[in-house]
């Protein structure tokens, strides 16, 4: 945490690693274009593929986005399947197939969540290229989402969707050690679709991609019981204002922030990205209702709440995404033949 904190605030030291960062960008550009000359073998599959990603480290709001495209492509008529490495999931076989009664330890935190929000077919392997495969053979989808990705080059896409945090941008610009980048600022050139999570950064406009960047902003919903399932709206919300919060996720301030939109008074405990939570974790001194995310709560099953809830949180997008995705895939033609 206390590394991410200085890449945001640009701290002068990071310059210490640049050995190390020109050496990481070296070595992933030469990955790529080992890829793009055929000295490694990528995989093309016989339905389209959407790889939704970041350039950057760290949550940017890619789950919320994949749960609005499997809800929005299932109206268009597809049947659309995911595929996911399940970040710190450790699964009994790989690749494994996540359904609702998996828990956050076979699955990992955003695959399960996902899946127990919208049904999809969903497998997980830190190989893509394998969860692909097994997802076509026993799904029967006609277009697989890749939830992160962008950086496995061993599966071909259709399109490439990069979403970027509004409110933090790109920190210091500088990729790994350096700078919170995966990728220089200059891959979104390439990519199809830019997504902001939040205000648009000067960041995107100064690079040029504003024509093809689209605003998502992630609207508060439902609170619902982890102990009943019952949900009620935050204006219907009968129980104390002031309440306990919990929350690991990428940006937990914005969690924490959205409760006081929504007129609360929490008490914020924040933890790193995809911890997983015992009963200590979640004991406060003051018996107030607690409120976490929903991507916290497939992680406490085992955990008894009987005053614990989570905010569901649905993206909107612009009108003139959903037209410009339609456009973009009614491009797509099945390969002649795929790869093996």
């Amino acid at each position: 945490m206390g590394l991410e904190r200085c890449w945001y605030k640009r701290s002068r030291w990071l310059c210490l690693l640049r050995p190390l960062e020109l050496l990481f960008r070296s070595l992933a550009a030469r990955r790529r274009q080992r890829y793009r000359e055929g000295a490694l073998k990528s995989w093309t599959a016989p339905v389209p593929v959407i790889v939704v990603g970041n350039i950057s480290v760290g949550g940017t709001g890619k789950s919320p986005l994949v749960i609005w495209l499997v809800e929005y492509l299932r109206q268009q008529g597809y049947k659309p399947g995911v595929i996911s490495r399940g970040y710190r999931a450790s699964p009994p076989t790989t690749p494994y197939f996540v359904t609702s009664g998996s828990t956050a330890t076979e699955a990992g935190d955003e695959p399960l969540m996902i899946v127990r929000r919208t049904a999809v077919p969903l497998v997980i392997s830190p190989d893509r290229v394998a969860a692909a495969k097994l997802l076509l053979e026993q799904s029967g989808c006609d277009l697989i989402i890749s939830d992160d990705g962008l950086q496995h080059y061993a599966l071909n896409r259709t399109l490439e969707i990069a979403v970027i945090d509004g409110a933090r941008g790109f920190g210091n610009r500088r990729c790994l050690p350096e700078g919170p980048l995966r990728e220089p600022v200059r891959r979104l050139d390439e990519v199809d679709l830019v997504v902001v999570n939040g205000a648009l950064p000067e960041t995107v406009v100064d690079a040029g991609h504003v024509e093809k960047s689209f605003l998502m902003t992630l609207q508060p919903g439902k609170l619902v019981s982890l102990s009943s399932g019952s949900a009620v709206i935050a204006d219907q919300w009968r129980g104390s204002r002031q309440v306990n919060a919990v929350a690991a996720i990428g940006n937990p301030g914005r969690f924490g922030k959205t409760l006081e939109t929504l007129g609360f008074t929490p008490q914020l405990r924040r933890f790193p990205d995809h911890h997983h939570y015992s009963e200590s974790d979640l004991s406060f001194e003051q018996q107030l209702p607690l409120i976490m995310t929903e991507k916290d709560a497939v992680k406490c099953d085992h955990i008894k709440l009987e005053n614990g809830w989570y905010l569901q949180v649905d993206a909107a997008m612009e009108e003139r995404f959903s037209a410009t995705l339609d456009r973009l895939l009614s491009r797509w033609q099945p390969a002649a033949q795929s790869a093996e």
